[in-house]
């Protein structure tokens, strides 16, 4: 089986909060929650260098599967019945998740680099 890495952002998926969380992100992003979100995205696009990690996490056979936390916990909660901080990312296994990195970690992360660094070490070893 080959690994699966679930990136779970702190914002849920619906329309009108995806729109506070857009607002938000670009008004006080200094107050914004979504650690995983500021890393990975600017206000319009996604950042350059995570992009080209995770199209080499693709290209090694990792899956990857990102979803806010409304989508999550309606997947994954009679699946496992964890609770979680968000964001986090964790691994899928045949049988259990693991936690890769937690909210806390992502939350100290203060460039994509050190997100890309940390994953390197954790996933691809």
């Amino acid at each position: 089986m080959s690994k699966k890495i679930l990136f779970i952002y702190n914002a849920n998926s619906d329309t009108g909060n995806k729109m506070l969380d857009f607002a938000h992100k670009i008004i006080s992003p200094s107050t914004y929650d979504c650690a995983l979100c500021s890393l990975t995205f600017g206000n319009f696009i996604e950042n350059t260098q995570w992009k080209i990690f995770r199209e080499s996490l693709l290209a090694k056979g990792y899956k990857l599967q990102f979803l806010h936390k409304d989508e999550f916990q309606k997947s994954y909660k009679s699946k496992f019945g964890y609770a979680f901080t968000y964001p986090i990312i964790l691994e899928e296994t045949a049988h259990d998740i693991e936690v890769l990195v937690t909210t806390e970690k992502l939350n100290g992360f203060e460039k994509v680099e050190e997100l890309v660094d940390f994953l390197s070490l954790s996933v691809v070893g």
